[in-house]
């Protein structure tokens, strides 16, 4: 057979592409910074500088700051327990949720057959499956994984079908003119066209693993961050809980970072291929 290259979408393109700018931007840094401040500033009028929402309930960002600082010897190890978790199911989530999906696009009938079933999972008010989690899998990680399992597979099954199900035409058609056998073609065409529409779901997926973890861990023995928020709150320390909850968001900022990162290094032919806003 003739050699088939791993293109890549859009690789036909002419050399002269617009040319990359290195390094980071000012903007990249100073434009979430601002709004970080513009959120904060909005956080501190509502509960403490027009007195909206009672302190028991929204605590001030100057309490929760103490009560970060003072529980810190608790919060740090709790984060990284939940890190820990969501990364963990996060990984086996996007593992079957891409097998799932190259199944579904492989097969017509195998998509009519499960598609509706997922659909009807997914439906399903996740929280709604805790406590039953503890009596079908027990205590510790099971629950937790189970949860973000539950909670982030299906956005990576949809967009791993959909990816494999709209190669773009010319590619599949310059295959098949190359005689390439299904995995050839799978491999160098419709799974690197497709990998666009992956990283979507798996950035969708990313902050609806940490969701699942701190559900997860509302009813699991192991001291993650939802277990501090469900302890802390427990005993009417809310600025603590709060400072857990914040934690928890800085951590889903940083993973959802960390992921489209990634996604810039393996796939650099989709921004050069691709208008920019």
């Amino acid at each position: 057979m003739t050699q088939l290259t791993a293109a890549r979408p859009g690789t036909s393109a002419p050399a002269t592409a617009a040319p990359t700018r290195s390094g980071v931007r000012p903007a990249a840094v100073g434009l979430p910074a601002l709004g970080l401040v513009i959120a904060v500033a909005a956080w501190w009028l509502v509960s403490s500088g027009l007195h909206l929402v009672h302190p028991a309930v929204l605590p001030p960002p100057q309490a929760v700051w103490q009560g970060l600082t003072a529980s810190m010897q608790v919060l740090l190890p709790a984060l990284g327990i939940t890190i820990w978790m969501t990364l963990f199911g996060f990984l086996l989530s996007s593992i079957a949720g891409v097998l799932i999906g190259m199944a579904l696009a492989a097969s017509r009938r195998v998509e009519r057959m499960f598609a509706p079933l997922l659909v009807a999972v997914n439906a399903v008010p996740k929280i709604a499956f805790g406590p039953l989690l503890v009596v079908a899998v027990g205590w510790g990680q099971k629950p937790i994984l189970t949860m973000v399992f539950l909670l982030c597979f299906f956005p990576i099954v949809l967009s791993t079908a959909t990816g494999l199900t709209t190669t773009p035409v010319d590619m599949a058609e310059l295959a098949r003119s190359l005689n390439a056998s299904w995995w050839q073609a799978f491999r160098k065409v419709r799974f690197p066209a497709a990998l666009p529409q992956i990283f979507v779901g798996l950035k969708v997926a990313m902050p609806l693993a940490a969701i699942g973890a701190v559900i997860g861990e509302f009813y699991s023995d192991k001291p993650g961050l939802g277990y501090q928020i469900i302890q802390y709150n427990g005993i009417g320390d809310t600025a603590t809980a709060w400072a857990a909850i914040v934690l928890v968001a800085l951590m889903s900022i940083l993973l959802y970072s960390a992921l489209t990162l990634l996604e810039r290094l393996t796939l650099p032919w989709v921004r050069a291929t691709t208008s920019a806003r």
